[in-house]
């Protein structure tokens, strides 16, 4: 085929290629004639940050464990367990669980003046599709994408190992990617990959079940109880697999915690442990429990998490938010940025998150704002590029195969997500550009 070579051109092949049903239910964005470089130090970077989110979902699963073994202090578990029932709490500790970790890694990783900062994890990510469309639509462009034309098809593969078939089932509340979820199981041509209700019940031993769906959500999912039954008897292979604690944005504030700190250096080892401080924000978990009189929560130097409030505006520069098993763990749902907050609202988050403890754990985290950014998207209206400047949140997807000391983690693609630069918050919202990384 002709190449496209005019930026109108490419916009307009990226704008045919979409697939007629869509890709997002209800929702639209900019589109890119050029995907965004990464330039080849980042690129590389990307490429190993795999094997060391690996391994600290690795040492995060040993670290769980050793909490309820009383190896390691019982507050750990006793944080992943919070306002969890009592029958997820069971499928996490149970022994046909203990060595599962979630199949597909995808950090959100903000572009900052100081480097990539990493905010948070996703065990249950949107966008696989979508990236994977991307990575396809720019390669026929001539544009060489990190992963490759098809590394987020055969990544997404590649972690069901032989499984005769694959069930993808999508609940209610993750409706919105059905299409994307759709295109890829239609892209893969292996009668294999099925899309399924959260009704369906007929898989057979052996088969692998792709779980669409948060946790949180489990109570409204008519077929959760059976996938998680049939899991726990070894019969179907189960991923992500029903361990809420990898769910948590808590890890992080696990991470940063000096009282584990011989344990974190020891699992992850001195280079690994150096990088993770390195890309994640400083974190606490917002535990409303009292201080003795003469102790101060680190680095924030406060007394009591009520004195968060008393913040100035200055002061502020941190984001409050929900950990996890919630409906407003997701989607920018559930996050506060401090400095653009008022006074009451801010004070009204943090008394929310005190309040809220013992169901839904929040998270507080330095916020490291991200670089500008020249970027562009075409105006399909007015026939023209549109300069943006603007601020970026990559997504690379790692893609988890083999089992135990075997198991190796790649990078199928990047999605990146440049929102406008008055946008405080980046999430895939209409005024974003969606665009494929590449060098």
């Amino acid at each position: 085929m002709t190449l496209p070579e005019t930026p109108a051109d490419r916009a307009r092949f990226v704008r045919e290629s979409l697939p007629k049903a869509g890709l997002f239910s209800g929702h639209e964005w900019r589109i890119s004639p050029a995907p965004f470089r990464l330039g080849e130090k980042m690129a590389e970077d990307l490429e190993k940050l795999g094997r060391v989110l690996l391994q600290f979902n690795k040492a995060v699963n040993r670290l769980y464990r050793l909490s309820i073994e009383g190896k390691q202090p019982s507050w750990v578990a006793a944080w992943l367990d919070q306002g969890k029932s009592a029958d997820l709490i069971a499928l996490q500790r149970s022994p046909a669980m203990k060595n599962e970790w979630p199949r597909v890694i995808r950090p959100d990783l903000l572009i900052t003046d100081r480097g990539l900062r990493v905010t948070e994890l996703d065990s249950v990510p949107g966008g696989i599709g979508l990236t994977a469309w991307l990575n396809q639509t720019y390669t026929q462009m001539g544009v060489e994408v990190l992963g490759g034309a098809d590394g987020m098809l055969q990544g997404f593969a590649s972690i069901f190992g032989d499984a005769p078939k694959v069930h993808i089932i999508i609940s209610e509340e993750s409706a919105a990617y059905k299409p994307e979820m759709s295109w890829l199981a239609t892209r893969l041509n292996d009668d294999r990959f099925q899309i399924r209700d959260d009704s369906f019940s007929e898989f057979g031993d052996g088969d692998a079940i792709y779980r669409f769906f948060e946790l949180f959500d489990a109570p409204n999912v008519p077929n959760a109880a059976v996938l998680f039954e049939g899991a726990s008897e070894k019969r179907i292979r189960l991923t992500p697999p029903p361990k809420p604690m990898f769910e948590e944005k808590m890890l992080f504030a696990l991470l940063w915690n000096r009282n584990l700190r011989d344990f974190w250096r020891q699992e992850l080892g001195e280079s690994f442990f150096n990088r993770m401080l390195e890309l994640v924000p400083y974190s606490w978990l917002v535990d409303p429990s009292p201080l003795p009189p003469h102790a101060a929560i680190p680095e924030i130097n406060l007394t009591d998490w009520s004195q968060l409030k008393g913040l100035s505006q200055r002061e502020r520069e941190l984001i409050l938010k929900v950990s996890g098993y919630s409906p407003k763990a997701w989607g920018a749902r559930g996050v506060y940025l401090g400095n653009d907050l008022s006074h009451a609202d801010w004070s009204a988050a943090v008394d929310n998150a005190l309040a809220s403890f013992p169901t839904s754990p929040h998270l507080l985290q330095r916020y490291e704002k991200p670089g500008l950014v020249n970027f562009q998207w075409f105006d399909f209206e007015k026939n023209q590029i549109v300069p943006m400047p603007g601020r970026v949140r990559l997504c690379p997807y790692y893609f988890v195969s083999g089992d135990g000391d075997a198991a190796r983690a790649k990078l199928g693609g990047v999605l990146a997500t440049v929102c406008p630069a008055d946008k405080k918050i980046i999430h895939g919202m209409t005024e974003a550009v969606f665009a494929p990384g590449a060098v």
